[in-house]
């Protein structure tokens, strides 16, 4: 399994291109989220390997204005990507505020919101496929974190991603996420497990490092290493007190 950890939550107190250099340092790879707030050259010029990006600006996936606003917003991505030589960019079920709620929340998600989405999705892919990389649609939480957010059950994921049957759209399964929302993590790994781009970690409560809550990560990474998971495994958490210390714990937990 690869590791890699997010330069949004650790290092706080640094620069941006110095956190990313410390998890470089340290032999990982490194996740970013929104990179038109980032100097893109500079990310470049670092040395770092880019495991994941952002993928989208803003938009939706089911409404006219909103999908528009989601391709046009993909395909600046995808030139961004070729910059950093990432090779997955991510994606969630609508546009999501600088406090991690929807930009339009949804309370009922329709059929028709459903197959639009797959349709929309459809041509996420095919970008994908025509620049040699990988979407990733990534589960979040309704209860703490995502309130009102559609498609933002792990199920729903994996059902979308299901629907399109594309290896340029896989699924950014988030572990924290999940276990807020559905539990029974191991199983779900398996059922998941050929529609699976990149695996993302922290534990509950906290949203912090393996071994700070509920979440026994190392039955977790036996779980992957019987089912044959050779992907990436993303630390999407913040430190519990010394980020040093955090991605110790990452490491030890999935060595």
């Amino acid at each position: 399994m690869i590791l890699a950890a997010s330069a949004e939550m650790l290092y706080l107190d640094l620069p941006f291109l110095d956190r990313v250099e410390r998890i470089a340092d340290r032999g990982l790879q490194v996740e970013i989220w929104n990179w038109a707030t980032k100097d893109v050259d500079a990310l470049a010029a670092s040395g770092a390997t880019f495991s994941s990006m952002t993928g989208y600006l803003d938009g939706n996936l089911t409404e006219p204005d909103g999908i528009d606003r989601l391709i046009d917003t993909a395909r600046e991505s995808l030139a961004v990507a070729a910059t950093l030589d990432c090779p997955r960019l991510n994606l969630h079920g609508t546009g999501l505020d600088g406090n991690g709620l929807p930009v339009r929340p949804v309370d009922v998600v329709t059929p028709s919101m459903w197959l639009t989405a797959v349709d929309t999705l459809k041509r996420i892919a095919a970008l994908g496929q025509e620049a040699g990389r990988v979407f990733t649609l990534e589960n979040l939480n309704l209860a703490v974190d995502h309130p009102r957010t559609p498609f933002a059950k792990a199920a729903d994921t994996l059902a979308l991603v299901r629907a399109v049957d594309s290896p340029h759209l896989k699924m950014n399964l988030d572990l924290y996420h999940a276990q807020i929302g559905e539990g029974n993590l191991i199983a779900l790994i398996e059922e998941s497990l050929p529609h699976i781009g990149e695996i993302q970690v922290a534990d509950v409560p906290g949203r912090c490092e393996p071994g700070t809550g509920e979440i026994n990560y190392p039955a977790i990474a036996a779980a992957l290493r019987r089912v044959g998971y050779d992907g990436v495994i993303g630390l999407e958490g913040w430190a519990s007190s010394d980020p040093d210390a955090a991605l110790d714990a990452f490491e030890a937990a999935f060595a």
